[in-house]
């Protein structure tokens, strides 16, 4: 069937912040879908709140909502913009629950809209868990013995029924098994089921017979209008179930199903697809299969694109999401082109010759207090993918990619062994070190039979890492010139990388490389063509391996231009590097460079094949990179946007092509310049030279240094390692012993990085500055931003509004004039980032970044500059002037960026916020006035602001003077407000009417109690000294359970009450992106 003419403008909503469970895939794929329905002809209108999205560009759609992506919003867009269409599966889970509401409440109905990729009741039928297991039951599919609750009866009701524990809890209509968990005892699972039923937006369980131990597999299904359906991929966890499966490392295609087992699981899932009614897109169905007997049972299935497709998509080459958008609109499988191969269909199931294995990476270390232990509710922060020939080679590469320090399986460090017994019951657990634990148990002698009988992991995986220590038990016992060509080939297929080689064999890198250059052995270059080379593709993503035959590099005449990406997302470096490597591809293909892009990454809109004229599916390690620049030979290699990723290979790759004869040059901020920003002894003398403050501070290298540094600048001071990014181990200290307490704990991070001492300026407002600067010395500001939380709080954690709202015209002067300064004297080339902090008119300079930072996007879209764009011109050599970008932009509305937090998944950690970051996301809120735009921002980030109700406040002695005004306008606002002892006496001293509540040693009703019983709708709760923190803790803590709003600052307490006022006001007014700029 042809595309439908009786449509003309879709709406398309995206998946809004990054959180744990629903992260870049979903920019990946919204960005796809739009490019495909304007492709066809179709206005689009796009709805999400995250600025750091290439969706959200103001060329990718053609009316862009920066808004919440919430019900109440979508409707207003939905009244004013009129669409034919709601598209709803491109966003994830956030998407596809807006859709249902409005489905449901009879906007898309009043308004004459109609929802395609999956209607309602294949929605519901797939997400709502009693339907989906009658629907099983009537196609004779296998469901897990289970029972659905609604409250807690119920659930006892269930657990009886089912009769033994381990039980597993699922929430209906939440993302990443949010709410759910593994219960041991009935204790545990009353607890559990209570936090499910509060997590589901329908109030609503599952609780399922525990399966631990049997194996889990997924596959990638389409289904189109004709029923012509196609299997992209199957999918096998490695981890066995109960590790959610964005948790657990995945390898496609499935490695250990027979051929008849395969055809099961396909034939079962044409049977689910349609007895669903997906008739129009992608979707993914999870299995599960009994290792003993072979019995299948269906987990859950996704009726939308998800991460698991954006991996199939990496995995094949089979763009789903922009395959599902076509389905959408009325063609069929056959009517679309294959893009890789131009020859064959859609309908074609793509076939693939290497084995590619995905594995998460997480981030418990920024999470004190929470148990690192993997379960059913997702808990990693971003995933690396390899591709290889083989199970070892792309399992080998996937770990490098990840970036943790390691080079492969083992073999890589020095360490102590632990004891078989505690080997033992760390591979019991699933957590997110058990791989390196296989490691240890191998190395310690312990047989694959018990290591399975441990994990439930399947022998065949488990044979062939032990192939591995084979492999590294040889290396160890020869010299490397007794290599011959043939082992080294061999050695190389199985994944090791230089430095593994190197280290068994006491050796350097460097020499490794010269001598395995030196046989002959070097890797060659494979296309990914959907098809397993039985037609020619014709777009150009490659992987590497060791294979003897020749490689399919393509040759080309243009000048290239290679460009690093950020690697796998983690907490402090996540998409909104990503969007920068995408722009300066973009822009530079636009000036006739060939662009390479490199990364691990399958979440992102850069490893997309069409992003960039060649992708490489590489790790991002010395090695590697150094391969491609030899089989490449480009003329420059950008650095500066993927984050700290390509920044560390900066000198290593500056050291080898300053060794050789080469055309090749690091483009952009020399990096030297970069490690004298980076330096802090460097960088003070530079500031010195200069003229420009910055807070007293010292570097410590021992104990003895640090206190005395602390007592010579006077306390508070913040300690953090040299050379971190997203403030890793950085703290603000009050006095000795908590220093103490941070030196003996910290000083363990970087042991040949010294420890930097600064003065922590309390009550001082943080300034960020993006500039970008070219090769003539002129420098244009991209934008300045006021920080709403005080100096201290990590920037990536907090909220700015751009344009500022408070900093005085002095204040303003000196940045400007400093900024400009610092870039000359650093001779920056592209982008570069400082912060400030400002008191009165007195200004400090805390750092400056020569390179790309977190908030370009967010600059760009408040400006209209595509900043990251600029940058990359300026670094291919042409002016700020030819690009006509001379002058700041200072735009007539107001945009707020506020951080998004993860807190939910990580039970048991405090919500301060504090100079460590540990955001996951962000989004914007954008209008013509400050108070409207940060409750925009609030509500895309999760939070909505009461109108009305009870405020109550408890802040530590330094704030109590500076609260009064604060809380008096809360009152002014219509608010009752309770308050604590301390803080109770300085407000009715002060004359603001307030009543006492108890704290919680103080005896019954007490402030936990109020909030238990929802008396609370706000609370401003300011931290003090390590004592009081357990009370503030608990009271933090239960208003993530109770969903209540909590305010943490004084200045995030002024800015929300400007924020009610304005909704007081007046309601919430939509309005398109390119209506601003």
């Amino acid at each position: 069937m042809p595309r439908r003419s009786d449509l003309n403008k879709i709406l398309l909503l995206g998946a809004g912040p990054i959180v744990i469970g629903q992260a870049c895939e979903f920019d990946y794929s919204g960005t796809q879908a739009c490019k495909a329905l304007r492709q066809e002809g179709y206005e689009v209108v796009l709805v999400n709140s995250n600025p750091a999205t290439i969706m959200t560009d103001p060329e990718t759609a053609d009316r862009t909502y920066i808004e919440p992506v919430t019900p109440e919003v979508v409707a207003k867009v939905i009244e004013k913009e009129r669409p034919d269409a709601l598209l709803p599966t491109m966003g994830g889970q956030t998407a596809l629950n807006v859709a249902v509401a409005l489905a449901k409440d009879g906007t898309l109905e009043k308004y004459g809209v109609e929802l395609i990729g999956a209607k309602l009741d294949a929605i519901e039928m797939a997400e709502d868990r009693q339907l989906f297991k009658e629907a099983m039951d009537r196609i004779g599919v296998g469901v897990c013995p289970s029972g659905i609750a609604s409250n807690l009866e119920e659930a006892r009701a269930i657990a009886s029924q089912i009769g033994s524990y381990p039980l597993i809890i699922r929430p209906a209509f939440t993302l990443g098994g949010t709410g759910g968990g593994i219960a041991y005892n009935q204790e545990e699972y009353e607890e559990m089921a209570q936090g499910g039923i509060d997590a589901s937006p329908v109030s609503q369980i599952l609780v399922e017979k525990s399966l631990l131990g049997w194996k889990e597999y997924e596959l990638e299904v389409m289904r189109d209008l004709a029923d012509n359906v196609v299997i992209i991929c199957s999918i096998e966890n490695f981890d066995p179930m109960g590790v959610h499966t964005g948790d657990s490392i995945t390898v496609a295609p499935a490695q250990t199903l027979t051929d008849k087992e395969y055809q099961r699981l396909r034939d079962a899932s044409l049977k689910i697809i349609r007895e669903i009614g997906v008739e129009t897109g992608g979707s993914n169905i999870q299995f599960s299969v009994n290792p003993e007997n072979g019995d299948v049972i269906v987990i859950e299935m996704n009726p939308r694109v998800s991460r698991s497709s954006a991996l199939a998509s990496k995995a094949t080459g089979f763009p789903i999401a922009k395959f599902a958008a076509k389905l959408a609109v009325g063609y069929t499988l056959n009517e679309i082109a294959n893009d890789i191969t131009k020859k064959t269909p859609a309908s074609f199931e793509p076939t693939i010759d290497y084995v590619v294995t995905k594995i998460p990476r997480f981030a418990f270390e920024k999470f004190p207090g929470s148990e690192p232990v993997l379960t059913t509710q997702m808990k990693s922060v971003g995933e690396a993918m390899a591709i290889g020939r083989t199970f070892q080679e792309s399992f080998q590469k996937a770990l490098r990619s990840l970036e943790t320090g390691r080079y492969g399986f083992g073999c890589d460090r020095s360490e102590t062994l632990p004891t078989l017994s505690q080997v033992a019951a760390s591979l019991r657990t699933p957590n997110p070190d058990r791989v390196f634990s296989l490691y240890q148990a191998l190395k310690l002698g312990m047989s694959v039979e018990e290591i399975h009988n441990l994990t439930a992991i399947d022998i065949w995986f488990l044979d062939k890492l032990a192939e591995l220590m084979v492999t590294e038990r040889f290396l160890k016992q020869t010299e490397l010139t007794a290599i011959t060509a043939d082992e080294m080939r061999q050695i190389k297929q199985q994944g090791f990388s230089d430095y593994q080689i190197a280290f068994a064999l006491k050796i350097t890198e460097d020499e490794v490389r010269t001598y395995r250059k030196s046989l002959g052995i070097t890797p060659v270059y494979k296309m990914v063509d959907t098809c397993a080379a039985e037609f020619e593709a014709t777009t150009p993503y490659y992987y590497s391996t060791y294979e003897p035959e020749e490689t399919e590099i393509l040759p080309s005449d243009r000048p290239k231009v290679m460009i690093l990406g950020g690697g796998p997302n983690r907490i402090g470096q996540g998409i909104e590097f990503d969007y920068c490597c995408c722009h300066a591809s973009f822009a530079l293909s636009d000036e006739g460079f060939e662009t390479i892009m490199v990364n691990s990454n399958p979440e992102t809109v850069s490893t997309d094949y069409d992003t960039s004229d060649r992708l490489y599916f590489e790790p991002l390690t010395k090695e590697d990179v150094l391969n491609i620049i030899e089989a490449e030979q480009p003329k420059g290699i950008i650095v500066q946007f993927g984050g700290q990723t390509p920044l560390k290979l900066a000198v290593p790759l500056q050291t080898y092509l300053s060794s050789i004869e080469t055309e090749t040059q690091i483009w952009g901020t020399s990096p030297d310049s970069i490690d004298t920003a980076e330096d802090r002894e460097r960088f003070e003398q530079i500031l010195q030279e200069l003229e420009i403050l910055q807070p007293p501070n010292g570097i410590a290298r021992s104990y003895e240094e640090s206190l005395a540094i602390a007592n010579r600048i006077s306390y508070p001071v913040v300690v953090r390692p040299s050379y971190v990014l997203g403030g890793r181990a950085m703290e603000i200290v009050y006095a000795d012993s908590e220093l103490e307490r941070y030196m003996t704990f910290a000083v363990q991070v970087e042991p040949d990085h010294p420890i930097l001492i600064d003065k922590f300026l309390e009550n001082a407002v943080e300034v960020d500055v993006d500039a970008i600067a070219d090769t003539t010395g002129h420098v244009t500001i991209g934008g300045i931003m006021e920080h709403i939380e005080q100096a201290g709080i990590h920037s990536g954690d907090s909220a700015c509004s751009l344009p500022y709202t408070s900093l005085s015209e002095t204040a303003l002067a000196t940045i400007r004039s400093w900024t400009v300064k610092l870039a000359k004297a650093l001779n920056v080339v592209g982008l570069m980032n400082i912060q400030f902090a400002v008191q009165g008119d007195t200004v400090y300079i805390l750092e400056a970044n020569p390179r790309a930072s977190r908030t370009v996007p967010f600059v760009s879209k408040a400006t209209g500059v595509p900043l990251a764009k600029m940058a990359s011109l300026v670094m291919s050599g042409k002016s700020l002037s030819e690009l006509k970008f001379t002058a700041e932009i200072i735009p007539q509305h107001i945009a707020v960026k506020e951080a998004v937090l993860p807190f939910k998944k990580f039970p048991g950690t405090d919500v301060l916020l504090g100079p460590e970051m540990r955001s996951t996301g962000e989004v914007m809120g954008i209008d013509a006035a400050f108070g409207t735009a940060f409750s925009k921002a609030e509500l895309g980030a999760g939070e909505v602001l009461p109108q009305s109700g009870t405020l109550f406040v408890s802040t530590n002695d330094r704030d109590k003077p500076l609260v009064i005004p604060i809380v008096q306008e809360f009152i002014d606002l219509g608010f009752k407000v309770i308050a604590t002892g301390g803080t109770y006496e300085a407000l009715r001293k002060a004359g603001v009417e307030t009543e006492l509540v108890l704290k919680l040693h103080e005896g019954r009703p007490h402030v936990l109690d109020a909030i238990k019983n929802e008396q609370i709708q706000l609370i401003i709760n300011t931290p003090s000294g390590q004592e009081a923190r357990s009370d503030g803790m608990l009271i933090r803590r239960s208003c993530l359970a109770y969903k209540i709003p909590l305010i943490t600052t004084l200045a995030g307490a002024k800015a929300t009450a400007a924020a009610i006022r304005s909704l007081q006001a007046e309601p919430m007014q939509v309005k398109a992106l390119q209506d601003y700029i």
